[in-house]
């Protein structure tokens, strides 16, 4: 018996990617990162894309950027 899920629970899980897929956007857009990228990703799934992006840009770019500086 094939039983169609929720469309309660559809419609959430579709407002929680879109809010994602628009957070993602409007953050890499302000921080000068491949916006369209991480706004496509962020449509397609949920929530890898948000974790890899903010261990993107709140930990592994700034420290990447600083290692090179330091060395010149």
């Amino acid at each position: 018996m094939n039983e169609l899920p929720d469309i309660r629970l559809l419609i959430l899980l579709i407002l929680i990617v879109l809010a994602q897929s628009i957070y993602l956007f409007t953050d890499a857009r302000k921080r000068g990162h491949a916006k369209w990228f991480w706004g496509i990703w962020g449509i397609i799934q949920t929530p890898l894309p948000l974790i890899c992006y903010l261990v993107w840009s709140r930990k592994l770019q700034p420290y990447l950027i600083k290692r090179r500086d330091e060395n010149g």
